[in-house]
């Protein structure tokens, strides 16, 4: 190896020997170490060879010349053999950051994990590649920071989500590098969407329907281009079920005769059977059954389950004049329909099939009128004009 002091000059010049596949030359002066690696087609290299703490000689390239200069490469020289002076080893160093991967292999890895236990494995594929991974799929794990995420949710706000669709993109990615840590993946030592908050909000949205306005969705129903919207409306209100419960319910679960709907898999993780009303087994019985097909309601076209209902649904709201209505208000309003009759709050518990009671507690305020008449009762018992005396 031709020891030479490697100057601008005698780099612009440098060739490789003839006959060779490359010549190196070895640097005499300051840094000790760097290289110029020259080769047969013309291109040069520098690198910077030193010693490792084990005693092993080690090779980290630079940069191409004239892409870089030689001034640059000393000074990276430098820095790289104080890192090694120091007991680091700067190879190493750069191996691992190569090992870390961008975020868009990582997101992969997270839905494909998310569909072996999730039922809508599709909303958390449909969220990331949608919003997080146009923002962060370049970038290698180690890169990201909750500077980046809070950025990153700010700008999300400022396009209209709201605070709780940008809590969820947060947990979102939170996951992402959370999974990375479980599966030893580099670069997810820190979870950058740890240390960002959103400002507090309540997600909790509560509307009711009355009699009146359950009459007038239902007649808009009646005329929607889609068959199915009717008995489905119906049937979120009559049993209170989960839409995606209601969607995906088969035939084989349904006993008219006993009067009762079994949904072997619901949110809570646990079977749970309820209780179908007389209108709702009429409105069962009278529901179309194409051959060969196990779904309750399903897409008659295609004999599938529905995916959603979002577009035939925003008509038929539209059209009742009841547009703040979510689908999802059916379900409170059959627990607010139960409730007014005066049936208790954990019975009503059991048909929606809450994990706890503290879930059923938020219609605790629709039982006022049962509560009245319940206190009405009590003062009737005790002799109401005595006990005012």
């Amino acid at each position: 190896m031709p020891k030479v002091q490697l100057t601008a000059a005698f780099c612009a010049a440098a060739k490789c020997e003839p006959g060779k596949r490359k010549t190196d030359y070895w640097n005499i002066g300051d840094p000790i170490g760097l290289v110029l690696e020259t080769r047969e087609s013309g291109r040069a290299t520098f690198y910077l060879r030193y010693q490792d703490t084990r005693g092993r000689q080690r090779q980290i390239k630079l940069g191409g010349y004239p892409e870089i200069s030689l001034d640059q490469a000393r000074k990276a020289a430098r820095r790289l053999r104080s890192e090694a002076a120091l007991g680091a080893d700067p190879l190493a160093t750069k191996k691992d950051k190569r090992a870390v991967p961008t975020y868009a292999i990582l997101a992969d890895q997270h839905i494909a994990h998310a569909k072996t236990y999730q039922k809508s494995w599709w909303s958390t594929e449909g969220l990331l590649k949608k919003h997080v991974i146009p923002r962060f799929g370049r970038m290698r794990l180690d890169e990201i920071t909750s500077q980046e995420v809070a950025r990153f949710l700010a700008d999300k706000a400022a396009e209209g989500l709201s605070p709780a669709s940008c809590e969820k993109l947060r947990m979102l990615l939170g996951r992402s590098y959370q999974l990375a840590l479980d599966w030893e993946i580099a670069g997810a030592e820190r979870n950058p969407a740890r240390g960002v908050r959103i400002p507090a909000f309540d997600n909790r949205r509560q509307r009711y329907l009355t009699a009146d306005e359950s009459a007038r969705l239902l007649r808009a129903a009646e005329r929607s281009a889609q068959p199915q919207l009717r008995p489905i409306i119906q049937l979120l209100l009559l049993t209170g079920a989960r839409k995606s419960e209601l969607l995906n319910a088969e035939w084989r679960h349904v006993d008219l005769k006993r009067r009762s709907w079994l949904i072997p898999t619901t949110k809570t993780g646990k079977a749970r059977h309820v209780p179908l009303s007389r209108a709702a087994v009429d409105v069962i019985g009278s529901l179309p059954r194409p051959p060969d097909c196990p779904f309750l309601v399903p897409n008659l076209e295609t004999g599938r389950p529905f995916v959603d209902v979002k577009k035939a649904w925003d008509t038929v709201r539209r059209d009742a004049c009841l547009p703040d209505v979510r689908i999802h208000d059916l379900r409170h309003s059959a627990a607010s329909f139960m409730i007014n009759a005066g049936i208790d709050l954990f019975a009503v518990g059991r048909v929606l099939g809450h994990a706890d009671h503290q879930s059923t507690m938020r219609y605790s305020h629709l039982a006022n009128d049962t509560l009245l008449a319940a206190v009405e009762a009590g003062a009737a018992g005790m002799g109401g004009s005595d006990a005012q005396s």
